[in-house]
């Protein structure tokens, strides 16, 4: 395993549209390996392949010590709303509001290829939300919105 560097928001590689995993074996388990090793050496609740350089549809989520891998992700279904403050380890800005669904459903691989289907809440929901749309190339800066009226 290795920490990876982490992709910067001024490098236009982080707006690159990651390609689906079509083989699941030993090099993409070292690529996940990083991704844990690298986050576990940062302060975050996520951190998708893009964000280490590789346009693979891969992500990890740490949140409350559930981790979770997602490979080949796909949203299926949003419902409600919801405000929370976002940062992001490849923007060195300030956290800001986004607004985002309060459940998604999300079905995705395993690293061996099993598929599995999570339905997620609140922060959970944010950083499925997130971690997707950096597979997209898409950051969190570019859905910024002013707070809701009483925000913390």
């Amino acid at each position: 395993m290795a920490i990876r560097e982490i992709v910067q928001h001024t490098d236009s590689f982080i707006r690159k549209h990651s390609k689906p995993v079509k083989v699941f074996d030993e090099k993409l388990w070292e690529l996940i390996d990083d991704m844990w090793e690298t986050l576990d050496n940062r302060v975050g609740a996520g951190l998708s392949a893009v964000q280490v350089g590789v346009l693979k549809r891969v992500f990890i989520l740490n949140i409350n010590n559930m981790r979770i891998e997602f490979v080949n992700p796909v949203i299926t279904k949003k419902s409600g709303e919801q405000y929370k403050e976002e940062g992001c380890l490849s923007v060195s800005l300030p956290f800001g509001y986004v607004k985002r669904p309060q459940t998604v459903t999300v079905t995705a691989c395993d690293r061996y290829g099993n598929k599995f289907t999570l339905t997620c809440e609140d922060w959970t929901a944010v950083c499925v939300c997130h971690e997707t749309d950096h597979l997209e190339g898409i950051l969190y800066i570019d859905k910024l919105v002013d707070p809701p009226k009483g925000a913390k």
